[in-house]
């Protein structure tokens, strides 16, 4: 039997005794590397040096101005610019939704630790290209390696959701938000991993980057191999002591938590693209993301450019009266109130994912919507005011929309499809993040452009663009007023339930009668501590770095 086939669902089923417990730690593994590429933006000025340091010039080497993007992509003779670098992201995030929308499906029928075991090989495939990419300075091989390692992204990012799902029936929200959480935390604990590297790393004539790629490459496929062969699938009809699944109601009409109807219906994932519901899941999910994208892409430079010399002791002194050396402090502050985004952005995840079990799905998208729309409403009068302390409050607790908007999806299409196939279909909905990936930050930039352009202050340019971020959130609002149960119609009949589950019945038999399953132990509480703090961690350290560089915005 190949190696690879051992990989299969019905060779993961976790045994009498198993610790469903490991596997939220099994998924964080994973979802701690993959999400490094929320922090590649670390990477782009590093990689805009390459050529000027290796020269002893310190500096960038820049490319002549008449020089095509085409001949860019293949020059060792100067440096990339900023923007070129910067593409891998685009390129990493919509394959991302790509490959989820495509290979959702595949996911249902392999298991996950297949799964994760193909992300590691295509995200560590792209590090290990990045390595080679940046040794011989062709551009054109890192954005190769990003079409790789988004495939890599988006795998890694669907593999534990259905699985903590039907390992967590009585705690749907938590499921999703540890499967989505450590998403989150990816940059947070990898970008300050990745700045000690290249300082480890670097030289006088080298910025220690390929090096750093190729250290990253060996870390991450060991941690996310870890947590594919340390990860299982739920037996069929798996049900926790004690949990009872209630037998009426729905979630989406009586707000109450746990699985509810979930456990007593299925939709497939085709047929759950033809129900209203998704749709207006997808709508909610796109509008939440373009408005915390927004909030992202703006804080950073709004902090700078609206509270500017404020930032550092010199109360009324705007962003152009500072110097380059003052400018510099000032971007250290924003670079500490980015981290303090990430962490909000995680807690977020965990927290509301959680919550939405008490206060169900629908009324936590409403307290996203609602409150969410005042806050975006409010931050240009914070911010004009040089309220820091209210504007560093409001702009963190809507980064905790943002990161409970990805976390509470997946419990949602639970609640409204069914458990079966709700890893596809959640992949299936991803493509909102793509989409909104690439139309937000392009509208705020074409606004923002059309205000400096028409003689509005730097630090005032903002306000129109939060204005319309408020609005798609009272749109994502009348989205979710809009979702009701899905109707019978779109149900799994129960023998096409059967024949589903039949299949996998049949394999995991098949395994069994041939020898091919090893027999498994209980976990032991040493393995489930070890599995804990292994994520625990690096968790505790980008924690700490965060703190770290938050602090510097209060201590003048």
């Amino acid at each position: 039997m190949s190696a690879f086939k051992r990989l299969g669902k019905e060779y993961t089923i976790g045994g009498e005794g198993f610790n469903r417990w490991m596997v939220p730690a099994s998924a964080l593994m994973i979802h701690l590397c993959v999400g490094m590429g929320y922090g590649m933006s670390v990477f782009w000025l590093p990689m805009s040096r390459l050529v000027g340091v290796q020269q002893g010039l310190g500096k960038s080497l820049v490319c002549p101005s008449d020089m095509s993007i085409f001949a860019q992509l293949f020059t060792t003779s100067c440096d990339w610019k900023v923007v070129m670098c910067s593409v891998v992201f685009g390129i990493l995030f919509f394959m991302l939704g790509t490959t989820t929308a495509i290979l959702g499906n595949w996911l249902e029928h392999v298991g996950p630790r297949k799964c994760a075991v193909v992300s590691c090989i295509c995200w560590c495939t792209f590090l290990l290209v990045a390595t080679v990419g940046t040794f011989t300075h062709q551009l054109w091989l890192m954005w190769l390696g990003a079409v790789i390692g988004g495939v890599g992204l988006g795998l890694g990012y669907i593999t534990p959701v259905s699985t903590l799902i039907k390992w967590f029936p009585d705690r749907v929200g938590m499921a999703t938000g540890f499967a989505v959480g450590g998403f989150g935390g990816g940059a947070m604990v990898g970008a300050p991993f990745a700045q000690a590297l290249m300082g480890m790393y670097a030289t006088p004539t080298s910025v220690g980057l390929w090096q750093t790629f190729l250290t990253m490459a060996i870390v991450y496929c060991a941690f996310m191999l870890c947590g594919a062969f340390s990860i299982r699938v739920s037996p069929p009809g798996y049900m926790p002591a004690g949990y009872v699944p209630k037998a009426t109601g729905n979630m989406v009409d009586d707000g109450h938590g746990g699985l509810i109807e979930a456990s007593a219906f299925n939709v497939e994932t085709s047929r759950a693209m033809r129900t209203p519901q998704f749709w207006f899941c997808w709508g909610m999910l796109f509008l939440n993301i373009a408005a915390g994208i927004g909030v992202i892409s703006m804080a950073s430079p709004l902090l700078q450019e609206v509270f500017a010399g404020n930032l550092i002791g010199l109360p009324g002194v705007g962003f152009d009266q500072l110097t380059d050396a003052q400018k510099g402090q000032v971007a250290v502050i924003a670079a500490g109130f980015t981290g303090l985004l990430s962490l909000f952005n995680i807690a977020g995840r965990l927290c509301w994912a959680t919550l939405s079990d008490f206060l169900g799905r629908k009324n936590t998208y409403y307290i996203f919507f609602v409150v969410g729309a005042i806050l975006y409403a409010t931050i240009p009068t914070l911010a004009s005011s040089l309220n820091l302390m209210l504007f560093l409050v409001a702009v963190c607790i809507c980064l905790t929309f943002y990161g409970g908007g990805f976390a509470t999806i997946p419990a949602y299409l639970a609640d409204l499809f069914g458990t079966q196939f709700v890893g596809a279909i959640h992949g299936r909905l991803l493509t909102a993040w793509s989409t909104a990936g690439l139309t937000s930050p392009l509208l705020i930039n074409v606004i923002r452009d059309m205000q400096i352009n028409a003689g509005v202050p730097r630090a005032q340019a903002y306000s129109v663009t939060l204005y319309i971020m408020a609005c798609f959130l009272v749109v994502g609002g009348l989205c979710a007023v809009f979702i009701r149960p899905v109707a019978q119609k779109f149900w799994m009949t129960d023998d096409e339930l059967k024949a589903v589950q039949a299949k996998l019945n049949d394999k995991i038999a098949h395994a069994a009668e041939s020898g091919d399953i090893p027999v498994k132990k209980p976990t032991s509480t040493g393995k489930l501590i070890g599995a804990w703090l292994v994520v625990g961690i690096p968790l505790a350290y980008g924690i700490y770095e965060t703190i770290l560089q938050t602090a510097k915005m209060f201590v003048k």
